[in-house]
């Protein structure tokens, strides 16, 4: 009994001093991992919830009126002899524009979706254990390569379905059963040459088609013989020309459908990210930096958007609703902005994996469907002033958008 009274009133401080401790540090572990492990010291140290408030209508109006800027100059100059789509000064704007999409692509969303599958609020496993980021670009990629083929074989058969039924009803109207001045190249049996039994045109059979009618023209200095001047006007080249033209189409109509996918996704996820900030010195620089970035994409898709040839209020809702994606972005999160913790594991996967998808398509698109497509074209290799000056724009436009990643 004497030893039970001599130790229990230390025993019970002890306890109590432990309680108190304990209490303490949990009281305290919100804010230490907010301060040191998941939280922007930086952001919270220039808080500033008014300042920050105004500076995103400003973002929103900034952003909105380049991205309807850049995006309507292709489509409203393509009437103007300066700024045609078939013209030098429009491949080399779109050179840079391209340059502007890969950086995009590499240094900004790449980097950005490294940052939120390394955070350190997510768990060791399995996010530090997996290179997510490159793995899902990956897969992005092949998707879009995957989506670009299907698109391309859907259009290219429905527009070589078209083309036989237009061929069969002129047939059928011309007394000798071919139609003067045309000549196709047809095999023993009858058939254009590359066309299936019903009449379509399969991907490989147009590609064969028009290596056919390639062995009939000229190479080397002579193959750039009218490039830019039109088509010759005899028959055999018009309907080579003419069916080029379509094939052209074709691509660009997939282009400027999988392009404005790959924007979009990625204009949602910086549009939130600037809406959620309340740090005015986060938010200064991107307003510049989005604003430059809505421009040149904008004026890259609508170049391809001009160059598919879209109905009028097709390429108006597209045009709309890439020019839309972004400040609406940022209007949904300045609403959220009190509730939507941005360093919460949910939002730093949700970014990372939408951010890497979206590199990988953009990505592939800059490299395959606008800098491959258009400097192998033969346009560009028999004009090397052009290539001079498209290559300058491509590396400056890649350069400028670059070092933003400085400031944003």
């Amino acid at each position: 009994m004497f030893l039970i009274e001599d130790i229990w009133p230390p025993l019970q401080q002890f306890l109590s001093n432990t309680r108190l401790h304990s209490a303490s540090i949990f009281q305290q572990l919100p804010e230490f991992m907010a301060a040191s492990t998941c939280g922007d010291r930086d952001a919270e140290l220039c808080r500033d919830d008014s300042a920050a408030f105004v500076l995103k209508f400003v973002a929103i109006a900034s952003i909105l009126l380049a991205g309807m800027a850049g995006i309507a100059i292709p489509l409203i100059g393509k009437h103007r002899r300066f700024l045609r789509t078939d013209g030098n000064l429009f491949v080399a704007a779109k050179a840079f524009a391209a340059g502007v999409i890969l950086a995009t692509g590499f240094v900004h969303m790449l980097s950005d979706a490294t940052d939120a599958l390394n955070n350190p609020c997510l768990p060791t496993s399995p996010w530090h254990k997996f290179p997510f980021t490159g793995f899902f670009a990956m897969m992005a990629a092949l998707f879009t390569l995957l989506l670009d083929f299907v698109g391309t074989q859907y259009y290219e058969r429905k527009q070589g379905a078209n083309r036989a039924v237009e061929e069969q009803a002129r047939v059928g109207t011309s007394e000798s059963g071919v139609e003067d001045g045309i000549v196709e190249a047809k095999d023993w049996s009858g058939k254009v040459f590359g066309e299936e039994e019903k009449g379509g045109m399969h991907i490989v059979g147009m590609h064969a088609h028009a290596a056919h009618h390639r062995h009939n023209h000229p190479h080397g200095q002579d193959a750039c013989h009218g490039i830019g001047g039109g088509v010759r006007p005899h028959d055999h080249g018009h309907v080579h020309g003419t069916h080029e033209e379509e094939d052209s189409d074709v691509r660009h109509v997939v282009v400027s459908q999988v392009l404005e996918l790959g924007i979009v996704s990625h204009s949602v996820i910086i549009g939130l990210s600037l809406g959620v900030s309340q740090s005015p010195c986060t938010i200064r620089p991107l307003i510049a930096a989005l604003s430059f970035h809505q421009f040149f994409e904008g004026f890259a898709l609508g170049g391809c958007i001009s160059q598919a040839q879209f109905k009028t209020s097709s390429a108006t809702i597209m045009a709309c609703f890439f020019a839309l994606t972004t400040p609406t972005g940022v209007g949904i999160g300045t609403a959220i902005a009190s509730v939507y913790n941005p360093h919460s594991a949910g939002a730093l996967v949700t970014e990372g994996i939408l951010d890497s998808l979206s590199a990988g398509i953009l990505v592939y698109m800059a490299l395959v469907d606008l800098i491959a497509a258009d400097f192998l074209s033969k346009r560009m290799s028999c004009n090397f002033r052009l290539q001079i000056v498209s290559y300058c724009m491509l590396f400056l436009g890649a350069g400028l958008m670059s070092s933003l990643a400085i400031w944003a």
